[in-house]
């Protein structure tokens, strides 16, 4: 079971929706931001949207892509110069807006109460993570009108959601992987280019035991520390996407939850083998505060880590 953790700090900055310029009454709530975790691969807002109608923009740099992850029926209603479209919202409903609109507005005839934001730098879509253009292709052919059913997108932003609700140690790592796998869909769903274009670059072929033993190496010297997926992936020599299919095909499990059950067992040997504080421990692995440290390491374990560490037999040094 994996550790959960804190929220701590973005790499790159974005703004929260409702954007903090509109003035109330605004038909939004923000429920959760990535603003304050170390996401690199995309950034998250999880809002409940009121019935109304408030401003909608998408930064040059991204592409937003919106998930109904708790929806009744609902009519939503987006427009932008030259554009107006209507869409019913449900839970699974997915939309898009190009990057670049600056000047739009959004309507809810019914509240949605878990509606995700998903900022994706167009960045995944380079030339040195995909063949020839095939990415501009992509960010070329999305439209502002579209919204479809795609489960697989779906899926991805309920993951996300649920990283938003209860951060792992690990999360930052799960977030760049699913930040590929997302960026790899749109160009399957947006795109004409044959298959063999469609997913990033591929520099190596597996995952050999040499290279696995270099990432299993650095995941051992940095687990009191930060982890990123794109370092591992620079070790094994391949792309972000294939890293992450070839690392869980060599080990039998995905980076973030080999990483997540690591800390585990580093945080049971911190507890058994020295006397340092819980705060220090829980700052060590990744986590904001020891009370979130103990939530999750009961949750993972059914034992708070002071009483862990007693069952184990750590006597504390008396003073001299």
């Amino acid at each position: 079971m994996e550790l959960q953790a804190k929220q701590p700090t973005v790499e790159a900055r974005h703004e929260t929706w409702p954007p903090r310029s509109v003035r109330k009454p605004v038909c939004a709530t923000l429920l959760l931001s990535s603003a304050d975790r170390p996401w690199s691969g995309l950034s998250a807002d999880l809002c409940t949207a009121r019935k109304g109608e408030i401003p909608w923009r998408t930064p040059q740099s991204d592409i937003r892509i919106c998930v109904a992850v708790r929806s009744a029926k609902t009519i939503v209603t987006r427009k932008a110069p030259g554009i107006e479209s209507q869409l019913v919202a449900e839970q699974g409903t997915v939309w898009l807006s190009p990057p670049g609109m600056q000047e739009g507005s959004i309507d809810f005839a019914q509240n949605i109460p878990e509606l995700l934001h998903i900022h994706l730098p167009l960045s995944h879509f380079s030339s040195s993570e995909f063949d020839n253009d095939t990415g501009n292709c992509a960010i070329d052919a999305l439209g502002y009108e579209e919204a479809y059913e795609d489960p697989l997108l779906a899926e991805i932003g309920y993951a996300v959601a649920s990283e938003l609700k209860a951060e792992t140690s690990a999360g930052g790592l799960l977030v760049e992987s699913l930040a590929s796998s997302l960026a790899a869909r749109l160009l399957q769903k947006r795109t004409s280019a044959p298959r063999t274009q469609l997913l990033p670059c591929r520099t190596h072929q597996g995952l050999d035991q040499r290279r696995l033993s270099r990432v299993l190496d650095y995941i051992d010297t940095n687990l009191e520390g930060d982890l990123s997926l794109e370092c591992m992936a620079m070790i094994a020599c391949l792309s972000k996407y294939h890293f992450a299919r070839a690392f869980r095909q060599a080990v039998g499990d995905s980076p973030h939850r080999y990483v997540s059950a690591r800390r585990l067992e580093r945080a049971k040997a911190l507890l058994i083998r020295s006397d340092r504080p819980l705060v220090d421990i829980a700052l060590s692995l990744n986590f904001s505060s020891q009370a979130n440290f103990t939530r999750a390491f009961k949750q993972a374990t059914g034992h708070a880590p002071g009483r862990y560490r007693q069952a184990a037999g750590y006597v504390h040094p008396s003073p001299l």
